[in-house]
């Protein structure tokens, strides 16, 4: 019955973990950038991004769908299974950033100040020794960061194998369309090929279902938009 009902639902988590994935990219990206820049993250941010069992952040409904998408479903193929992999590993890996994150902050911060007030001889040995910790931490960060960097990298390879699959996903392609920007942010480089692997030499096959979708929904002068579009595109008008 489970399965039954995953099958059902799988044109909308394949549209989901696309959509959640170039969420989540932007958001972790920015955190990243300010560390390169700052060597420091905004714990909030990640906290909210995570979440917490019973308030799921956005990277927790993400790891939670590529598991009902992946694990109950046969038929993936070993890019949608690595895929699958990838978005866990992210999920859990900023967990643990998320936790040095507030290490760093917190106890970091309250350390910084024992090291500015006088000390005795055998004290600065002490907050020597400790600072080591501290050290620790900061490099933990940086790996942390360099891992997810490279699985987020990774994860955008294996879209490109995975998608291609779903090119008649009417759901998918209206993301593409809906929400163009925030694909082509999060792929980069990576978004032409992302569109090739999807639609070959047809890319207006995207617009084309994209109206499909949004006539169903009711959304007609929209449809007719997308649907011109799309001979632009493909240079019928």
């Amino acid at each position: 019955m489970f399965r039954a009902w995953i099958r059902s639902k799988r044109s909308e988590f394949v549209r989901d973990i696309l959509r959640d994935f170039c969420l989540s990219q932007q958001v972790l990206e920015n955190q990243f950038r300010m560390f390169d820049a700052e060597e420091r993250l905004d714990f909030e941010v990640l906290r909210e991004v995570l979440g917490v069992e019973m308030n799921k952040g956005l990277l927790w409904r993400l790891k939670d769908t590529a598991h009902h998408l992946f694990r109950t479903d046969r038929d993936a193929d070993v890019h949608g299974q690595l895929l699958g992999w990838c978005l866990g590993y992210i999920f859990h890996e900023t967990m643990k950033l998320k936790e040095d994150a507030y290490q760093r902050e917190i106890y970091g911060g309250r350390f910084l100040e024992f090291r500015q007030i006088g000390l005795r001889p055998e004290e600065r040995g002490i907050v020597g020794e400790l600072s080591k910790v501290v050290d620790q931490t900061r490099e933990s960060m940086r790996r942390e960061v360099a891992r997810i960097r490279f699985i987020i990298a990774s994860s955008r390879q294996l879209f490109l194998r995975y998608l291609p699959e779903h090119r008649d996903n009417a759901l998918l392609a209206r993301l593409l369309y809906d929400q163009n920007s925030l694909v082509r942010m999060a792929f980069a480089q990576d978004y032409q090929a992302l569109i090739s692997a999807l639609y070959g030499d047809r890319p207006g096959k995207m617009y084309h279902l994209a109206a499909q979708s949004l006539l169903l929904g009711g959304w007609e002068r929209e449809a007719a938009r997308a649907e011109e579009e799309g001979k632009m595109v493909m240079g019928e008008v």
